[in-house]
């Protein structure tokens, strides 16, 4: 399987171990992210309609140091799967995402007619910290997760997507369940918030329930205690109804 990610650092986080952890559950799964930092729609539409080679390629959660426009990297390969989302601290104001959500979906598919389009729902900034009411805009972290998944449920049924990969959901079960999945904020935690991510979207590629497995090449130490809750808010982001 193939997939192409048009994102920024949150599907850079996501991108870190999904072809680790998917190998450890006997699959293969190449995984590109187009990483531009903080990278709203906006720019990607802008990127869109000029071919600037302004994305950074990453390969399987590693920086390749080679740079791309975004046509040229819709159309590198027969793309099994192609994301979208908008940057974190936009992600739950609805009217950021038009007019630029619906063309670059339609983007997407002139380019690769074959490929499943994915929406990455995106999550929420660590409770107390600054960024969440001066950035995002938002009194407390609840807040912000119910808007940003209203947010992504409307954007995803508005292009027709074919699936939801639901991190935020996740992430949010993961932080009440005591686990801190953050590393400044806003960004995932190097160990068991990336593998969280990963946990989620292998689940969503490929339909298969996520159980404990025996990866543990992580960036910073994970417990066994902390692996056994990311599986349980893997299981449970991938259960629970999205858009």
């Amino acid at each position: 399987m193939k997939v192409l990610s048009i994102g920024n650092s949150f599907s850079q986080d996501a991108h870190r171990y999904i072809h680790q952890v998917a190998k450890s559950y006997g699959k293969e799964i190449v995984t590109v992210n187009l990483y531009i930092p903080g990278c709203s729609l906006e720019r990607h539409y802008g990127n869109m309609q000029t071919g600037v080679e302004d994305y950074e390629i990453e390969l399987n959660g590693q920086s390749t140091g080679e740079k791309i426009s975004l046509q040229a990297a819709l159309q590198k390969e027969n793309w099994d799967v192609v994301t979208l989302q908008q940057c974190s601290a936009l992600s739950g104001r609805v009217p950021t995402y038009e007019p630029y959500w619906q063309a670059l979906a339609d983007f997407v598919r002139k380019n690769c007619p074959a490929a499943k389009l994915y929406v990455h729902q995106t999550w929420v900034y660590e409770e107390g910290c600054d960024m969440l009411k001066g950035t995002a805009g938002f009194d407390s972290a609840d807040e912000m997760y119910y808007a940003v998944r209203n947010a992504y449920n409307l954007a995803a049924r508005r292009i027709n997507a074919d699936e939801m990969i639901p991190c935020g959901n996740g992430m949010f079960y993961m932080e009440r369940k005591g686990v801190k999945t953050h590393r400044d904020f806003y960004h995932a935690s190097l160990g068991v918030g990336r593998y969280l991510l990963a946990l989620i979207w292998y689940g969503t590629l490929t339909g298969e329930k996520v159980e404990i497995n025996d990866f543990n090449d992580f960036d910073e130490e994970v417990s066994l205690e902390e692996k056994r809750i990311a599986v349980e808010a893997a299981q449970y982001a991938l259960s629970s109804p999205h858009f």
